[in-house]
């Protein structure tokens, strides 16, 4: 065939080529400008923003920062007297924080087990117990404290048995470690089911097959890839339970110096007129909440940089 010849056959396809590469650019241009023609499903930024500021504000910000001011009437003295030198408020601080420890404690335990059966198996009946775990979350916090305290009390089908042998749970220490128990344990378990998911098996196997043990496993491959998952889930019930009131004021008991919790404590001093000592002892659960949504968030913010990494 004469080079002439072989110069047309090439020509279309030199054409066409030239073509769809004047498309793609063309449509290279005209992409970004479709990508900003986008219209969102919801208003523009500034208006949602707007809402979004009035919402929390109203909801949250404006009752918190009411409080902050109403404890600016008083002198530092005052507030010091009222939030930190007072024997039964400080009772009540170390009751709430030490119950409310050692209940997200037992639901890291109980609640990584919880979880796990969740995630890895599959029996009859998943579902419900599946559901029953979110129960404390649509419960009535008294109906629970009042349900907890029929069972455990000394005359109940739970505390009867420890009652003979001098245990005494209701109206004492163990009892509220179990109102903050149950109503911890949901924040564990659905903190906790999304990193189960997102573990990959095929590590465990390999170190299995490199003659881990299921100790060894565990401690070296399961444990580091949900621990951020199981630091937030313990800060989220501890935080949970150091607010809790209603399942609390049933079984507590209420005993001054023994069994009286802090939220508790501020609603005697609200019955008895005495704002300002109420005022104090929320400005100090309100730091304590503060410092563990810090907490909380940085435990976040560690988890999606350990997923990302």
């Amino acid at each position: 065939m004469a080079p002439a010849e072989r110069n047309n056959q090439d020509s279309p396809v030199t054409e066409t080529s030239v073509t769809v590469s004047g498309l793609s650019a063309k449509a290279s241009k005209n992409g970004s400008l479709f990508h900003r023609k986008q219209r969102s499903v919801l208003p523009g930024f500034g208006l949602t923003m707007g809402f979004t500021l009035m919402y929390m504000g109203l909801v949250a910000l404006l009752p918190l920062g009411g409080l902050i001011l109403y404890a600016t009437r008083m002198s530092f003295d005052e507030f010091i007297s009222a939030a930190l030198r007072n024997p039964r408020v400080l009772a009540a601080y170390r009751l709430s924080f030490i119950t409310s420890f050692t209940a997200a404690l037992i639901n890291a335990f109980f609640g990584f087990i919880v979880a796990w059966v969740l995630v890895r198996y599959e029996f009859p009946g998943r579902r419900f117990i599946d559901a029953i775990v979110d129960l404390p979350f649509a419960l009535p916090t008294a109906v629970s404290g009042i349900a907890l305290t029929t069972l455990y009390a000394h005359t109940g089908w739970l505390g009867r048995p420890f009652d003979l042998i001098g245990i005494r749970i209701a109206y004492a220490f163990p009892g509220i470690v179990i109102a903050l128990t149950l109503i911890g344990l949901p924040f564990m378990v659905r903190t906790l089911q999304p990193a189960l998911e997102a573990l990959e098996r095929e590590s465990e196997e390999a170190a299995a097959s490199l003659g881990a043990t299921r100790r060894q496993t565990f401690l070296r491959v399961i444990l580091p890839g949900v621990m951020p998952s199981l630091l937030t889930g313990f800060a989220l019930a501890f935080a949970r339970a150091l607010g809790e009131f209603g399942s609390v004021y049933f079984i507590s008991g209420n005993l001054p110096y023994r069994t009286e919790i802090a939220p508790l404590l501020i609603l005697m001093q609200l019955e008895q007129y005495d704002f300002a000592a109420a005022t104090a002892i929320g400005i100090v659960m309100l730091v304590a909440a503060f410092i563990m949504l810090l907490i909380i968030n940085m435990l976040q913010w560690w988890r999606q940089r350990t997923a990302q990494g």
